[in-house]
């Protein structure tokens, strides 16, 4: 249980709060570090990811801006015979009712204090994993999913990844809950980035197709990392949130335990996600691989799609077209068709005799592995030439938008920005030609922030 000591009129409550689903005993070591704010200290990374958890719907995507907002919030832990205690200080009162904290948000709150510690203990400060393997990397990305409770040795076939912007329309955010209904209805759990917009509408839509099925333990999973975490807020329906430490291990994590792939309309971010899965499928090793793969939204987001289809086309080849389909305003077939590909799966699973909880015969390289952290130097390094093997240039593409997103979302990202200007992006003249088109687009459909009504580019294409 949890009680509300204070509360601050419309905007913010300070409350003692148990943790409740996962850690709720720390050792002195783990809780002097959680409290540390000094160099090598957690606390700024915990701050920052239980306030994104308490403001849970908020409609700002602007990681400044929210911290900014919640300026004087603060976390500190009591350490009690019984267990931990958190003691919050100025947080969102959305989190609670009638000066209670929200029993989903107190799961979530917990989660996050999970994964904090655990990565930074048994990851990253641990001589277990080779950090600058693929096989390394591989092996922590499956630690951390395991002790998120996120794998299960007698798991159905079942697991769908939903990928899809946070800043689109209402009729898009519709029809993403309509697909995600349908999906629900033939017993399939959902997986998303965990914020609003298209992630949070499939799993609105499946909580009522499961209900309707009677499935009584439906997985609502939100994979998400600390960069992006502020500007966008776990949804209140996630249920299993999983902190990952970078985006990368967050994409990985994404592509091994899922069984298939939705993608509603988005921006970079989708894109980002797009040409990664499409690199990693491209990899000689994986030609066998499958891996449902289905490109969705209502007739008004089809002129998107044809967008998409035509950069990838021009860029990857038809190969990479092949690897996917592309399905207009009919949520049902989406459904059955990600449904009737999930035999292939089990069969090619069972034929290899690879895990159905976590997909380790998936091929991936370390460029797709290895954290990319955007600065003007790497943004402006990146090799975006048409000589590149098609499975790396994807992998350098997917870089690019990697890069545009943490300038739109990411705090430090934008303050680089600010100082030293947009970042420049080179390649071959064609694929330059190609790539500003596809961002011309996003930007005039809005598609690139919620809370900015004049996007200003953080990025220059030469």
């Amino acid at each position: 249980m949890n009680k509300a000591l204070t509360t601050r009129p419309r905007t913010c409550v300070d409350a003692d709060v148990w943790p409740e689903g996962s850690l709720e005993v720390l050792s002195q070591h783990e809780a002097d570090l959680l409290k540390n704010d000094g160099a090598g200290g957690l606390y700024p990374l915990l701050r920052r990811c239980m306030l994104a958890v308490l403001n849970s719907g908020s409609e700002f995507d602007d990681t400044k801006q929210v911290l900014q907002t919640y300026s004087d919030f603060d976390v500190s832990f009591i350490q009690q015979d019984r267990g931990l205690k958190f003691s919050l200080k100025n947080a969102p009162a959305g989190a609670f009712v009638d000066g209670i904290m929200i029993r989903g948000t107190r799961e979530l709150l917990s989660a996050v204090l999970r994964d904090i510690v655990y990565t930074r203990h048994e990851i990253m400060n641990s001589e277990r994993f080779d950090l600058q393997s693929s096989d390394g990397i591989t092996n922590a990305v499956f630690h951390i999913v395991r002790n998120a409770g996120l794998l299960r040795s007698s798991a159905e076939v079942n697991m769908i990844v939903c990928w899809g912007g946070h800043a689109i329309s209402r009729e898009e955010y519709e029809y993403s809950k309509l697909v995600g209904y349908e999906m629900g209805l033939r017993g399939l759990d959902v997986c998303t980035g965990c914020g609003p917009g298209a992630m949070k509408g499939p799993m609105k839509g499946a909580t009522i197709g499961h209900a309707k099925q009677r499935v009584r333990n439906g997985r609502y999973v939100g994979i998400t990392e600390p960069g992006i975490i502020a500007a966008e807020s776990p949804n209140p329906i996630v249920n299993s949130l999983i902190i990952m430490p970078d985006m990368e291990k967050r994409l990985e994590a994404f592509v091994r335990t899922s069984h298939g792939i939705v993608v509603f309309p988005g921006g970079v971010g989708t894109a980002e996600e797009i040409l990664y899965i499409l690199g990693v499928l491209l990899h000689p090793d994986n030609a066998g691989q499958p891996m449902p793969l289905i490109m969705t939204g209502p007739l008004s987001s089809q002129a998107y799609f044809q967008q998409i289809d035509e950069f990838v086309g021009a860029t990857l080849g038809a190969e990479a077209q092949s690897r996917y389909k592309i399905i207009i305003n009919d949520p049902r077939a989406v459904a059955r068709e990600v449904k009737a590909r999930l035999a292939d799966v089990v069969d090619f699973r069972k034929q290899h005799r690879d895990a159905f909880y976590f997909n380790w015969r998936l091929k991936i390289d370390q460029e797709f592995q290895a954290p990319f952290v955007a600065t003007h130097d790497t943004m402006n390094n990146l090799d975006l030439s048409e000589d590149l093997p098609t499975h790396v240039l994807a992998a350098n593409l997917r870089r690019a938008f990697s890069g545009i997103v943490s300038g739109n979302v990411r705090d430090d990202t934008a303050e680089q920005i600010e100082q030293l200007g947009p970042f420049e992006i080179h390649g071959s003249a064609r694929i330059m030609k190609m790539l500003d088109k596809l961002l011309a687009a996003f930007v005039r459909q809005g598609r690139m922030k919620i809370s900015a009504k004049d996007y200003d580019p953080c990025y220059v294409i030469k």
